[in-house]
């Protein structure tokens, strides 16, 4: 099934008002008359295009000709290139499958080797399918060359593959069919042409397909609103409808579970995030809807349905019973089919506690729930007396930990990953329900900065309703609590997105090895307290995400860690409307301030690319909700006569999710009124903002060095 995103994460979805199937940018939103930089929306108009340049080249000559940028660039780079990286792996068949990409691959190698080999330091490689080579081939060039988006291979024999290969990064991609025996593609197999959408395996000879099949097949979103079947050696246009959904809706597609002796087939229906319907579909072709609550999450393992529940929900069939909020509810789905409403709780929230995740292998399921932002993993077992609960033996008491299964069909080992701002990434192999001793680390990454100087705290700030607001600071042992130290500060809040600690060598080289302090944000918007932490700052309660991050920024002050002259900001996506806000409503607070991809007109958010898939997170510009909206646009809160922090704002030109004419605009708008601001927009990259690891060193180089400069006066 396609994992719907948010606006910020990087899963490849669909994403643009009317795209054709020739171009990924072929129609263009229509220009607002009463904005004298609606221009600037032309994504890759001649015009905007000169303006983009020309800004590119101000941004480069102040901050990337220094010879301190040019190391930073360089070891970032490095790192990026590094061959001591974690290889992270995907069991399909009897291999284990990497994407890779370094110096020598830069759009990156699919390539596959045992287990037994993984194990070894330096693994042996067989290349599958090489994208630098595949371009040279195709004779494609600069943004036209493919990026990788994935690899769907049909189980049980694993033989073919339905892979997605996106133009310069953007979420529009096609689909082709790939023989993973001769390592060959398949002449005449299914292709899809570039749209935003997917092909699915239903069969060997059969796949779902959505995506655009011409006018009207696309929701307001520029997702996909029709899926069809179709057969192999049959023309597309040929292909049968299996659902569609209104002109109102989100996305709509159809999978198939092919989980042995549990094959079946389901359709769903986003309407928008946070509400949708799921369908079993039989082999009549007929749907029965999967009678739970829009706003819960349904999933379906062997003979078990989950529901993680959003909302508070009260059955209504047998004896009644009302269920909290953030809840995992388990039932046989035979027995929910036929009307039985006796839901065993796996998980029930507390005012500490929420449910980061949970992976099913063969026999068992294991829980990774957050305690005040910190892992804890349990495994639970169902048998005929009802579910067992039990420890995870062996999962480290400390750290960010990440679980996800290796082969949920044919055993109960999962993947164990384990991290920390100080510590770098472990990747274990674990058995779930075994012995501390099945723990077995095969990875770890390499330390790319020296973090020996360096401690780790949680600290709560109080917002301004009292809310208590947790946050993490990596900080200097030595720290001389007299407001002088550099820090940055970065936040996200928003679309239940949980931030947990985690290694970074850019931000341990590009800040902490010069001495400078590191924050995270745990505000309102995200999912660190579950669905009901969310759902606080949603729409015209938004203010309360802005109020949260000041209140950090605030507590930092006090404690002196920091003061306003030192304290930067950094923020991307919806992070970059938080990092908006925060320099529009509270510039006094920030020394210097980076906005990356970010959403900030938002009058015209929901009619740019996808915007329209995010009014359940902001609310709807062209009614009534515009009142609470316009407090929390940055575009329309600008005011000339005010004094602003040194701000860089960030995009890419390829970013088809977060239309960059917000950047573009928001810049315009303050470099017109003679306001400190840069701007640079890397060409391709898509929404992630870079295409290869050269061109992600240099925008996390620009971004690291505009603060230092700025900072560290």
């Amino acid at each position: 099934m396609p994992k719907l995103t948010h606006a910020c994460q990087t899963i490849v979805i669909a994403a643009g008002l009317a795209a054709a199937a020739g171009s990924t940018f072929a129609q263009e939103p229509a220009a607002v008359t009463d904005d004298k930089y609606a221009w600037l929306e032309e994504v890759e108009g001649q015009k905007p295009l000169e303006w983009v340049r020309a800004q590119n080249a101000k941004s480069e000559a102040e901050i990337a000709a220094t010879p301190e940028f040019k190391q930073l660039e360089g070891k970032i780079l490095t790192m990026l290139d590094s061959d001591a990286k974690i290889p992270g792996v995907e069991k399909i068949g009897d291999y284990y499958y990497n994407f890779w990409k370094d110096k020598n691959h830069e759009r990156g190698l699919w390539r596959r080797t045992t287990l037994e080999e993984y194990r070894k330091p330096q693994p042996l490689w067989e290349t599958v399918i090489d994208l630098d080579a595949l371009n040279a081939a195709e004779g494609l060039q600069d943004e036209k060359k493919w990026v990788w988006h994935g690899a769907d291979c049909r189980k049980p024999d694993y033989t073919r593959c339905l892979i997605a290969l996106s133009r310069g990064g953007s979420d529009a991609d096609v689909t082709r069919e790939f023989d993973l025996t001769t390592k060959q593609w398949i002449k005449d197999g299914f292709f899809r042409p570039e749209a935003k959408g997917a092909l699915g395996w239903k069969d060997a000879d059969t796949v779902y397909v959505y995506t655009d099949f011409g006018p009207g097949s696309m929701t307001p979103s520029g997702y996909p609103r029709i899926v069809k079947e179709w057969k192999r050696g049959t023309p597309l246009s040929a292909a049968s409808v299996v659902y569609e959904g209104t002109n109102k809706d989100m996305y709509i597609a159809a999978y198939h579970d092919a989980t042995p002796g549990f094959e079946r087939d389901f359709v769903s229906r986003t309407i928008a995030f946070y509400n949708d319907e799921l369908y079993l579909r039989g082999s009549d072709g007929k749907l029965t809807k999967i009678d739970a609550p829009n706003s819960a999450n349904k999933g379906v393992n062997r003979e078990w349905l989950t529901l993680e529940l959003r909302e508070p929900w009260t059955t209504s069939l047998q004896s009644s019973r009302t269920y909290k909020a953030g809840s995992l509810l388990a039932i046989r789905l035979d027995d929910f089919l036929a009307g039985g409403r006796d839901f065993e709780v796996l998980f029930e929230p507390t005012e500490k506690t929420s449910l980061a995740s949970f992976a099913w292998t063969r026999n068992h399921l294991v829980l990774n729930v957050l305690d005040d932002v910190k892992n804890k993993l349990s495994v639970l077992t169902p048998s005929a007396t009802g579910w067992k609960k039990s420890e995870f033996a062996g999962a480290p008491a400390l750290g960010t930990i990440g679980v996800s299964a290796v082969d949920s069909d044919e055993s109960d080992s999962v993947w164990m990953t384990v991290t920390d701002y100080l510590t770098p990434t472990t990747l274990m192999l674990a058995e779930a329900g075994g012995p501390a001793s099945a723990v077995e680390a095969l990875k770890t990454m390499p330390a790319f900065f020296d973090s020996s100087k360096e401690t780790v705290e949680q600290h709560f700030a109080t917002s301004k309703d009292g809310t208590k607001v947790p946050y993490f600071l990596v900080r200097p042992k030595d720290l001389k609590y007299d407001g002088s130290a550099p820090t940055l500060l970065y936040g996200y809040g928003g679309f239940e997105i949980s931030l947990t600690p985690a290694y970074s060598g850019g931000v341990g080289m590009g800040w902490l090895e010069k001495g400078g302090v590191y924050a995270v944000a745990n505000i309102r918007g995200g999912g660190e307290y579950g669905p009901r932490w969310h759902q606080a700052a949603l729409k015209q309660n938004r203010h309360k995400a802005y109020e949260d991050f000041a209140a950090v920024a605030q507590d930092m002050i006090a404690r002196k860690i920091t003061s306003p002259a030192r304290l930067g900001i950094q923020g991307g996506s919806n992070g970059g409307l938080l990092t908006g806000n925060m320099l529009m409503q509270y510039p006094q607070l920030f020394g210097a301030v980076v906005v990356q991809v970010p959403l900030l007109d938002m009058k015209r958010y929901s009619h740019l690319l996808a915007g329209a898939s995010w009014m359940a997170e902001y609310g709807n510009p062209d009614t009534a909700d515009w009142e609470f909206i316009r407090k929390f646009s940055p575009y329309h809160l600008f005011d000339p006569s005010k004094t602003y922090p040194p701000t860089l704002f960030m995009t890419s030109t390829r970013d088809d999710r977060v239309h960059p004419g917000h950047a573009r605009k928001m810049a315009a708008k303050m470099l017109e009124a003679g306001k400190d601001v840069r701007y640079f927009e890397n060409i391709e990259g898509g929404h992630g903002g870079a295409a290869n690891n050269k061109q992600s060193a240099h925008m996390s180089a620009l971004a690291y060095t505009f603060l230092w400069q700025q900072l560290s006066k």
